[in-house]
């Protein structure tokens, strides 16, 4: 069985973090290791506390794992300081690890999960080992300094992604003005396309950030092509949002045992 790893913040709630990507590594049948970056309190109406761990801690659990496991794959996601970003980018560097980074920025009911400074550090140090980079919308436009609306500026914004250093870059479209369509930007030096699914009217969608980005790391570990990764992450991501839990008051998280239980959702591709 393949490794997988997630460096990342602990989402109390379940829906989102860690958490989040240690279900679906094991959806897709991977074994999920972690190094958590912050501890928050955090439920479906929000984010309460934020507490990031010590980075000698942050490292030291880094180590031990890279020490024992062949990491056939990492992600990042919550990563809260500059001086977390520094510590991980350091440790990174060098292993050829295929890494995933989700650049979470701020949380479903609005709050920062990434210190202002930390910005910077992502640019320079983080997104130039990125294999994949899978922005939503609102967090493209702060690492590209740029609005985003339209599909032209998408792809404004992932050459510009590209630029620093990331081998593909994915703008994620669920932030996009479309009530009937969910279309992500693929985009790499040598080709661009789009994937769509049905928009899903809910806000039952906490953690789908993260739950992409796990999905697409799992995916890379066990070996799979980009093209059907992208793929195999979006339809596991739709079916997660379509087959609701309803749990929580708030924003809720989504189904991650449902791609595994209910029929593939069709993911349209189309050149760019």
């Amino acid at each position: 069985m393949k490794v997988a790893l997630t460096i990342a913040g602990s989402d109390s709630g379940g829906g989102a973090g860690i958490q989040a990507d240690l279900k679906t590594f094991q959806e897709l049948g991977t074994f999920g290791t972690s190094v958590i970056t912050a501890i928050t309190a955090q439920n479906t109406l929000g984010v309460h506390d934020v507490h990031p761990v010590p980075v000698a801690t942050i490292e030291a659990q880094l180590d031990a794992v890279l020490a024992d496991f062949e990491v056939a794959a990492a992600k990042t996601g919550m990563l809260f300081s500059a001086a977390i970003i520094t510590a991980i980018s350091q440790k990174l560097r060098g292993t050829n690890i295929p890494l995933v980074i989700d650049p979470v920025m701020i949380a479903k009911g609005g709050a920062s999960l990434l210190q202002q400074q930390a910005i910077d550090a992502m640019k320079e140090q983080l997104i130039p080992l990125a294999t994949i980079i899978t922005p939503n919308i609102p967090e493209a436009e702060v690492l590209a300094s740029m609005t985003i609306s339209s599909e032209a500026d998408m792809q404004q914004a992932a050459r510009t992604l590209l630029s620093m250093g990331a081998k593909v870059v994915i703008i994620k479209g669920g932030h996009a003005d479309n009530p009937t369509a969910a279309r992500d930007y693929v985009a790499t030096a040598q080709q661009a396309f789009i994937v769509e699914t049905p928009f899903v009217p809910t806000n039952q969608t906490h953690g789908t950030g993260c739950t992409f980005s796990a999905a697409l790391t799992a995916e890379l570990a066990k070996g799979t092509a980009l093209e059907e990764a992208v793929i195999i992450a979006k339809q596991f991501i739709q079916s997660a949002i379509a087959h609701q839990l309803y749990l929580g008051a708030g924003h809720g998280p989504t189904n991650h045992s449902a791609f595994q239980r209910f029929e593939r959702f069709e993911v349209k591709r189309y050149e760019a």
